[in-house]
């Protein structure tokens, strides 16, 4: 009965992966029954197959979710429109309770019928004592077993806590369970006194704000969030699911993160292969509608890179809805586990970045300063211009308002902190991140982000010459304008370096340089090419285009 009762409340099984004949095990899972062993190899080879009776009744309860997911987006539409009608008294209210009660029960038999579905399946049976036997006991060989199924992640165990590395147990500078920092933008009106009265002036516009940001701006921002989205997206995610750990024998893991959402991550070790760069972890944050399974994680995999992947805070098997907030505290526990569960030190991690990803792949630039490199592939400065792009212009001072104090993406503010390598990848046929139209390269906000990268860390250099140089490099669509470019000015790049070099020696690395300040117009035009040329790569493609793994390089430094 106990099983049969585990069959009903457990959660829906989707694949069954292949199993290596090295990972065979000889006998059961230790700690858990007789009965349950490995099946043969050849059940490993497709999905899981449900009986009838669980078949149906998954249908009948996805079809109903997916119903209660388009009337939850409904409801204000629907709410007003039963207003107008006169509806919601209370003699009309009753009766519609009661029809949603006899509804309730009945969706409640169809689980129950489902349950006894899988109580029938043999395959089900035996997924479900692993997973009962790895929640009394996470022991390695219990967790390995789990790992050849595919299941509803919200019952996977909790693999790594936050607060799990000794030194975050011990250190009062880290996060708390109100999450880690972030950086706050500056008041809109400064000098303002901050009265009561004024207070109370702010409070519509506060709480307009606060509803445009958590019901249409959060979907706008991140529709990958969408249930609906990741619903006509479940095939292909699980299929992406499955290569990762059949083909390149990925490992999943669940994170706790401070704030309590779980992460959804997947990890590929290539430490024990010839390639050197297999003892480098790239971490890759994706873009606003990306996930691991079919994300960016492809071009360093190809590239022979260890790769660890995480989806949003919302987004398939990941808890929570992805705010700026969630977002940063959601990285903090991926490096985290990087580092202390993975193995991996800083100096040997890489951030890579797609898009929207910019944000999370900063934030831990600046709040992990040694680590080893950044990569932002069609990423921005802020989000601000980008949104208003996108909202009609009468909405402007509510736009920007609500960016600010809920949305805040200011990638280029958390980029100026860090100290290391850092490489963007512009699109020169970018439609997503362009503020005009994609023919038009100069509205990129790649190149705000590079701008003010190269101001923060070479301010001399990029003096009224030395940016107006920049500038017409930056108008370049193609290799042949920017060597024309280039040859223009006559740019020596032996002569660069020895001056980088030179300033490096005498003064240090740290940022931001004073090199340029006795230069000449022509040398601080030379200098702020070659530093530009060397901070950022064209790629001629369009925002969604998957990066070639030969144009996933390492960024330049002294």
């Amino acid at each position: 009965m106990a099983k049969l009762l585990s069959c009903v409340l457990g959660p829906r099984l989707y694949k069954i992966y292949r199993e290596r004949d090295s990972e065979r095990a000889p006998s059961g899972v230790p700690g858990t029954p007789t009965s349950v062993t490995n099946p043969p190899s050849s059940s490993w080879d497709t999905y899981y197959q449900p009986r009838a009776l669980e078949k149906h009744a998954d249908s009948i309860l996805a079809l109903a979710s997916v119903f209660w997911s388009i009337s939850y987006y409904s409801s204000p539409f629907a709410f007003f429109y039963l207003y107008r009608k006169g509806y919601l008294s209370l003699s009309k209210v009753v009766p519609f309770s009661h029809y949603a009660g006899t509804l309730l029960l009945l969706l409640a038999g169809v689980a129950c019928l489902r349950g006894i579905g899988r109580w029938t399946n043999p395959q089900y049976r035996q997924f479900i004592t692993i997973l009962e036997a790895t929640h009394r006991n996470r022991s390695a060989e219990n967790k390995r077993q789990l790992a050849k199924y595919n299941f509803d992640f919200g019952s996977w165990p909790v693999d790594f806590h936050w607060e799990e590395p000794s030194s975050r147990k011990e250190s009062r500078g880290g996060p708390s369970r109100w999450g880690v920092a972030l950086l706050h933008p500056e008041p809109l009106h400064r000098g303002t006194a901050d009265t009561f009265l004024n207070r109370v002036k702010k409070l519509p516009c506060q709480i307009t704000s606060y509803l445009v940001a958590h019901t249409l701006g959060r979907r706008m921002l991140y529709p990958g969030s969408v249930y609906l989205l990741q619903k006509a997206l479940m095939p292909v995610l699980l299929q992406g699911q499955a290569r990762l750990v059949e083909e390149c024998n990925g490992r999943r893991a669940k994170l706790q993160a401070c704030d309590g959402n779980e992460i959804d991550t997947m990890f590929v070790d290539r430490r024990g292969r010839a390639e050197p760069q297999g003892q480098k972890l790239v971490i890759c944050c994706e873009g606003n509608a990306g996930f691991y399974e079919v994300g960016c994680v492809s071009t360093p995999l190809e590239a022979g890179y260890s790769v660890l992947g995480w989806n949003h805070p919302g987004f398939a098997g990941s808890t929570g809805v992805p705010f700026p907030q969630n977002e940063a505290n959601a990285m903090d526990v991926v490096v985290q586990f990087a580092i202390h569960r993975l193995g991996f030190q800083p100096q040997d991690i890489i951030i890579y970045a797609w898009s929207i990803g910019g944000f999370t792949a900063t934030w831990a630039a600046m709040s992990y300063p040694d680590i080893s490199a950044v990569i932002l592939d069609a990423s921005f400065d802020d989000l601000v211009p980008l949104a208003l792009k996108v909202m009609p212009d009468s909405w402007r001072g509510l736009v920007t308002r609500t960016v600010r104090q809920h949305l805040n993406l200011n990638n280029a503010e958390q980029l100026c902190r860090y100290q290391g390598p850092v490489l963007l990848i512009r699109r020169t046929k970018d439609e997503i991140i362009t503020t005009t139209v994609p023919e038009d390269i100069m509205s990129n906000r790649g190149n705000d982000l590079l701008l003010k990268l190269l101001q923060h860390r070479y301010p001399r250099v990029m003096a009224d010459e030395g940016l107006q140089a920049v500038r017409q490099w930056l108008e370049a669509s193609s290799q042949l304008e920017e060597a024309s470019i280039y040859s223009r000015w006559e740019v020596e790049e032996d002569w660069c370096l020895s001056v980088l070099h030179s300033y490096q020696a005498e003064h240090g690395p740290e940022f931001p340089w004073s090199v340029g300040e006795d230069m000449s117009p022509e040398g601080r035009r030379q200098l702020a090419l070659f530093l530009a040329q060397k901070h950022l790569h064209n790629f001629e493609a369009t925002h969604c285009t998957p990066l070639p793994a030969q144009n996933f390089q390492m960024p330049w430094h002294l």
